[in-house]
């Protein structure tokens, strides 16, 4: 104790007080956060945040758990990022984690850590939650350690522990404790700078539940505990774990005899204290060896005092991070490993961080543990079952665009997040918004690097965990009762959440009211995050808020009227007040102090005139949607008035309605509406105002009546009148207010009464001596007649049982009657809507109205006999209406008949005959109707398709149907054809029979027989199916159709021909040479089998033209006869290739060479001295005959042939010499195109037998030494008859749990494996009963025998020949993926398409007129880049 009086001397040196304005910055609220952070579980029960859902992800109990023994002797390899292989593990297959709705942090992009990165910089959270966390520099404590590194050397600092005192860790041994108080006065100096270097520096401390003693780790291994009351040093222990490593951590549990601490070699030891005939002791025990696995994080689980009797508390849980993975393991009674989780793939840099919290989940508060190595946080939730096991559920996890190296629960709710450039973010963690981030830059935090690579003993770590300890700062944060301190390399800082009031004072010193007030209205709601100081009761919360929001607004409008411009544009004021006003006008509503809104604020912005007006519009959408009821008559006046001088009447109008004008000049209301047209307003002030219904009715028909009875046509304006009139009465005879809302009910009653009264008065209130009787009727009926008795059936409908109203029915009926019948001046629509109306009327059972039936009569005479033949089609709907609506019944049927067919009103004639079931004369109805003739065809097949008729009305259709044929033939072809194939399929020969116009049956024959829609026009052709295949025609009938298409339509014979079946050869080659049509003629025999006719017959025609061309020599120019030999010529060498395949040498011979000598022949007349105009037409004509026929015929044949010709034996070869030559360049061309195929395909071959020799031969790589389905590593199990199956995806499996799993497959006596976790995450919910559509790696057989693989993508349907050899799965995956490696067309499909198209149609690539490849070829394809060029022609 020698080193006491120092101490004291550093204590009066140290000593520098604080002024009590800073303190109070500093410690003032942590009375208070003490006390929230004591109830804040409870109000978190009591306050459920409704923006999301917890949901738990149970994880599945094990049958066994691991023992601890098990988890120390497992094999981490360091250089293996561990990936969570069983998906079923915590449930993860079924957590959406990118799916939840957030604000700020969570990112809903992949999981792709790249791209998490590359994101922008989120916007600030600063405008919606203000500044929620308060920073302080602790400058007595700050100075104190700047004074003790230079006094007493006490080196920089190291680590820090904060309790009811704050400890502060040195570089050269030294622990300084600091009071919390507002002094922060240096308690205790413990230690000595002598300890100190042989120790070395503090590397971690420690404080326990009661802050009666530290535990000091230092960076050469040495633990002390000391008294932090009498500064005393109770133990110095210095093997509690292997010699040579720092300490990393060193964490009292909350048994004050238990501690844990964490070494460089990666080691977790258990440390007990005891005292024993007072000597004091401590024992010490490996909880984690390092050579497993290094250890760099530990977390006990502390529990706060009101939660000591929590039953987890029992185990006295501790979290440890490896590098690998998270494990929870329980201390007490006995040591028990409860989980471990992998950490997936990540950055090897990344620090693991651990932190425990009690939460609130589902009304139960249990611990919850945060854990992330990188940018991504997990929560697990641990709770204790009935049974008394550890129950662990996951949570949503935190997906971040940072990477984390400190993670500090500051709540329940709200974490302090420290990133890699330090900076802090504010997460609220039910809802992952970032409420704020801020620099700390200028903290300079102190990281603990050294101590992990454990420099003081010689940096005996491995590389992984010295990465790691390059962000590494466990020891420089630690938190207490909701305040977090931050240790610097010269300061110490602490942080705390702001109070709800100055988070609001903090946005109001920035001038940011706007902001100010919604984070306010955020504290009214209970939406805020992060709130401090605020009561739990609602009614409390909301009214102290409520007080400091007026208060702000009163600012808030003072500070509008003050910055308003006082120069400049009046745009810029109104500008102004629009950004403002509506700010205040909304926050009084909200708060419902329309008292506030309407005296106090109303006068304030009413000094100004723009503000006025301003906010006199703001209240404009609250009046429309009926938010805001009780305005004050001044404003209401005032608002008006404002509208009005704006000349917005539109808006005046929607206002009215939806105000109490009560209190305001009815009058000059009404005045005001009247003159600007504001009609709606107008009737609800009349109705609103003064209960008056009938005045606004006689204010309209003023406007409307006269131009009615006049004749003239209503303006627009007039028209709106009159609809808003109808509109109007249908309201008030309904019982509803007008525009909106319902009358009174006591009121109801009265005002249909007096609305009836109004509308049958005999003459109006100021009628003149002209005017007829009931006006007001009459000039409904006039206006819109429809519309009027629409109403009034209405109305009729609403008033069933009520005696007077059915007097009143029976009164407006005859008043109808009266105004209508006796008057010529009504059209036939509005006389039929009157008498349609009746007739309705009349047809209710319930009727109780009087119609004489003599005044249906004359209205059947009014619209069957008019005086002149208009209004056709109207007269006969208004008829057809009358007659639906039930007005039948007044009428004797056959003189309606009778009347109808006179007037040629065909549609009643169908409703009558439809009546009658008189169908058979339906279809006269049609033919005679020229708007629907068309229509009969669907109601002839309707009738004999349709079940529900009997067989005689059935027959008698089908015979008119027939009577009518040659009708419904030149009515449209098409649908006769069709109807005549499926109805009349057995008649068709009496049918044409009675077609006697020889065009007309062509028609019909076409329709009828050829099944090509596209040689129909689209008119004809739409919705015609015939089904030819189910017609029975005798073959005479396709016969005379050949016949009348040879006269109408020659061109189409042969393309007819080829898709029409049922004709017979002979009989229809005769009809094609009685017409001289001699390309069918040859196409006819060349289908009979006499391919030599068929080609002389076409050798004979090119001879013909041949000559043509010859005799006209040089006197013409036209272009046409060469045309027609080129059109032959390519007919004969067509004919030629389809059949020389079929014939030997000779055959071929007989048909190519006479082609030849035909197109030579014309060459052999003309001259060298005078040749022929078309010379070199024929000789490119004759070139395209020898590439034609060189394909069928050897060279030397065609050569020796051409030489046999006397004319070219005597010398006159030079006149060939261009065929020659063109031949052997052909030659020439194909045999260099054969060596270059041949070439090709053998590099080809070799190289694709390389690669699938290297792929066969390929081995598996498994990612992992363990089963995915059980955990147990393969060798543990190997002492059972158990293989190892290995699949080509890397995942490893015992071949008894695959079998448990149901995943193996039977084929062909062989058993194949499928992979579990992938057939798993492809959601298949059955295995594939072919192979062949199993997924990569899905299959295999057992390790010791040669691996299988799967068969991938194709059509399982295919299946191979048995003579054909079959493929094993490996071949079959190592060819695709051989495929695969092509880009583009295969070499080997090139040559099959050019050898398809060589031996289908012949076509050399270089032939002139003959077209290119398939229209689907892959040469048209504008990927194919090799372009094949032919040989050039040799020219004379």
């Amino acid at each position: 104790m020698e080193n006491e009086p120092d101490q004291e001397n550093l204590e009066q040196n140290l000593c520098v007080r604080t002024t009590e304005e800073e303190l109070n910055k500093s410690f003032s609220l942590e009375a208070s956060l003490s006390k929230f952070s004591c109830i804040d579980l409870d109000k978190e029960l009591e306050f459920k945040n409704d923006l999301i859902d917890d949901k738990e992800f149970d994880i599945p109990q094990v049958d066994t758990p691991p023992t601890l023994e098990s988890i120390l002797n497992e094999t981490d390899d360091e250089d293996e990022s561990f990936v969570l292989e069983d998906p079923t593990l915590l449930n993860i297959d079924t957590i959406d984690s990118h799916s939840y709705d957030t604000s700020s942090v969570a990112s809903s992009d992949s999981g792709d850590r790249a791209n998490l990165k590359r994101k922008k910089k989120l916007p600030d959270a600063f405008s919606l939650h203000g500044s929620v966390m308060r920073h302080s520099l602790l400058k007595g404590i700050s100075a104190q350690i700047a004074s003790a590194a230079d006094k007493v050397d006490a080196g920089l600092p190291t680590a820090i522990a904060v309790s009811s005192l704050i400890a502060v860790g040195t570089s050269h041994g030294l622990a300084l404790i600091f009071g919390k108080d507002q002094n922060q006065a240096l308690r205790l100096c413990l230690g000595s700078t002598s300890v100190g270097g042989q120790y070395g520096a503090i590397s971690a401390l420690s404080i326990n539940n009661d802050c009666s003693r530290l535990l000091c780790g230092f960076a050469k291994g040495q633990i002390t505990m000391w008294d932090l009351a009498s500064g005393k040093l109770l133990r110095s222990i210095s093997d509690a774990h292997p010699p040579g490593t720092a300490i990393l951590h060193i964490k009292f549990t909350d048994d004050p005899t238990l501690a844990i601490c964490n070494d460089s070699g990666g080691s977790v030891f258990e440390l007990t204290f005891k005292r024993v005939m007072g000597v004091r002791t401590c024992e010490s025990r490996c909880l984690f060896s390092g050579s497993k696995g290094e250890v760099c994080c530990i977390e006990p689980l502390h529990s706060k005092p009101e939660l000591k009797d929590h039953p987890i508390t029992q185990f006295s849980l501790l979290a440890m991070a490896s590098l690998t993975k998270i494990l929870v393991i329980g201390l007490k009674p006995s040591l028990k490993v409860w989980m471990t989780f992998p950490y997936g793939r990540m950055d090897p840099s990344s620090v693991p961080l651990l932190a425990w919290h009690f939460v609130a989940v589902n009304n139960c508060v249990n611990p919850m543990l945060a854990f992330c190595r990188g940018d991504v946080v997990h929560f697990l939730l641990v709770k204790r079952d009935e049974s008394g096991a550890i129950h662990v559920t996951k949570q949503k996890h935190l997906h971040l665009y940072y990477d984390l190296i400190n993670f500090t629960w500051i709540n329940s709710r709200t974490v302090v997040l420290l990133d890699s450039v330090e900076k802090l973010h504010v997460i609220d963690r039910q809802t992952q918004e970032e409420l704020e981030t801020m620099e700390i830059s200028e903290v300079q935090l102190v990281y603990n690097s050294s101590h992990f690579k454990s420099l003081a003993t010689g940096g005996n770590v491995s590389q992984a965990l010295a990465l790691v300890g390059e962000k590494a700062c466990y020891q420089s944060i630690s938190s207490y009762g909701g305040q977090i301190f931050y240790l610097g390399t010269k300061s110490v800082y602490v942080m705390m959440l702001r109070s709800w009031r100055e988070r609001m004072d903090h946005l109001l010193k920035q001038d940011c009211l706007t902001e100010a007030l919604a984070l306010a209205w955020s504290f009214h709601e209970g939406k805020a995050k992060a709130v401090v100081g605020l009561s739990g009761d609602v009614s409390k919360r909301k009214a102290v808020v409520a007080d400091r929001m007026v208060e702000i607004l009163f600012h808030y409008a003072d500070r509008a009227l003050k910055k308003c411009p006082d120069q400049g544009k009046i745009q810029v004021m109104e500008q102004h007040f629009q950004d403002t006003v509506p700010v205040i006008v909304d926050y009084c509503l909200l708060l419902q102090r329309k008292d506030l809104l309407f005296s106090q604020m109303y006068d304030k912005l009413s000094e100004n005139s723009v503000a006025k007006g301003v906010f006199l519009e703001c209240l404009e959408p609250y009046i429309l949607s009926d938010k805001l009821v009780g305005i004050t008559p001044q404003v209401m006046k005032d608002l008006i008035v404002h509208f009005q001088d704006k000349k917005l009447m539109d808006s005046v109008e929607a206002l009215i309605v939806h105000m109490d004008i009560t209190s305001l000049d009815i009058q000059q209301v009404v005045l005001m509406c009247w003159e600007n047209r504001l009609y709606d307003a107008m009737i609800y002030v009349y109705n609103r105002g003064m209960n008056e219904f009938i005045s606004p009715m006689e204010k309209l028909f003023k406007v409307i009546a006269p131009p009615l009875n006049a004749g003239k046509t209503l303006t627009d304006e007039q028209v709106v009148m009159g609809n808003k009139l109808l509109v109007y009465i249908s309201c008030c005879l309904a019982g509803r207010a007008y525009p909106l809302g319902d009358i009174p009910e006591d009121l109801v009653p009265l005002v249909k009464n007096q609305v009836f009264e109004f509308l049958i008065r005999l003459h109006s209130v100021e009628a003149s001596s002209e005017e007829e009787v009931y006006p007001y009727v009459r000039t409904l009926l006039h206006f819109d007649t429809r519309e009027f008795l629409n109403v009034l059936a209405l109305t009729f409908e609403d008033f069933k049982n009520d005696k007077q109203a059915v007097e009143y029915q029976q009164r407006i009926v005859d008043i109808l009657l009266k105004v209508m019948v006796e008057n010529s001046d009504f059209t036939p629509s509005q006389v039929g809507c009157l008498f349609t109306f009746l007739a309705r009327q009349l047809a209710k059972p319930d009727n109780t109205l009087f119609v004489n039936r003599t005044l249906f009569d004359q209205v059947l005479e009014f619209l069957c006999s008019p005086d002149d033949d208009s209004r056709h089609s109207e007269r006969q709907q208004v008829l057809l209406e009358l007659l639906q609506a039930g007005g039948i019944v007044q009428f004797e049927e056959g003189r309606l008949i009778r009347m109808a067919e006179k007037a040629e009103f065909y549609q009643i004639c169908e409703f009558m005959y439809e009546r009658a079931h008189q169908y058979d004369k339906i279809i006269d109805c049609y033919l005679h109707d020229p708007l629907r003739e068309e229509e009969v065809f669907n109601y002839i097949h309707n009738i004999l398709s349709i079940p529900g008729h009997s067989a005689e009305e059935k027959r008698s259709v089908w015979q008119k149907a027939m009577d009518h044929m040659e009708e419904l033939v030149s009515l449209k072809p098409c649908k006769a054809a069709e109807l005549v194939a499926t109805h009349f399929s057995g008649q068709i020969e009496v049918v044409i029979g009675q077609l006697q116009n020889q065009v007309l049956l062509f028609k019909f024959l076409r329709s009828l027989l050829d099944p090509r829609c596209a040689l129909l026009p689209s008119a004809f052709r739409e919705g015609v199916h015939i089904n030819q295949e189910l017609l029975q025609i005798p073959p005479s009938v396709p016969e005379q159709f050949i016949e009348l298409l040879c006269q109408f339509s020659p061109d189409q014979v042969i393309e007819t021909l080829q898709v029409l079946e049922c004709y017979r050869l002979e009989e229809t080659i005769q009809i094609t040479q009685k017409y001289q049509l001699h390309e069918v003629t040859a196409y006819l025999l060349e289908k009979k089998g006499d391919v030599h006719g068929a080609f002389l017959l076409l050798l004979e025609r090119l001879q013909s033209r041949l000559q043509e061309i010859t005799r006209q020599g040089g006197n013409t120019t036209e272009a046409f006869p060469l045309k027609a030999v080129e059109d032959t010529m390519v007919e004969t060498i067509a004919l030629c290739q389809r059949n020389s395949q079929n014939l030997n040498q000779q055959q071929r011979e007989a048909l190519w060479f006479p082609l030849l000598e035909a197109m030579m022949a014309p060459q052999k007349l003309s001259s060298s001295a005078a040749p022929h105009r078309h010379c070199e037409a024929l000789k490119s004509l004759t070139m395209q005959v020898l590439n034609s026929m060189a394909a069928f015929i050897a060279l030397p044949s065609i050569l020796q042939r051409i030489l046999q010709d006397p004319i070219y034996g005597k010398g006159k070869l030079g006149e060939i010499q261009g065929l020659i030559l063109g031949m052997l360049d052909t030659f020439n061309y194909e045999q260099t195109l054969l060596e270059t195929t041949t070439s090709l395909l053998n590099q080809d071959l070799h190289w694709s037998l390389c690669n699938l020799r290297a792929s066969v031969s390929r081995g598996l790589n498994p990612k992992q030494d363990y089963c995915s389905i059980c955990l147990q590593q393969y060798k543990r199990r190997q002492e059972m008859a158990d293989d190892i199956i290995v699949f080509s995806c890397g995942h490893l499996y015992h071949s008894f749990c695959l079998q448990s799993k149901e995943c193996t497959l039977e084929i062909e006596g062989q058993t194949r494996w499928i992979c579990y976790k992938c057939s798993s995450s492809s959601k298949a919910g059955k295995l594939s009963e072919n192979s062949s559509e199993d997924k990569k790696g899905r299959v295999t057989s057992q390790a010791k025998a040669p691996p299988l693989y799967h068969q991938t993508k194709g059509d399982p349907s295919v299946r191979k020949a048995n003579s054909e050899p079959a493929l094993d799965p490996q071949q079959i995956q190592a060819f695709e993926q051989l495929c695969r490696l092509y880009r583009g067309s295969s070499r080997l499909a090139l040559l099959t398409e050019l050898s398809q198209n060589r031996s289908g149609d012949s076509c050399r690539p270089f032939a002139g007129s003959q077209s290119g490849p398939a229209f689907n070829s892959i040469f048209q394809n504008e990927n194919f880049q090799l372009q094949l060029a032919p040989p050039p022609v040799a020219e004379d």
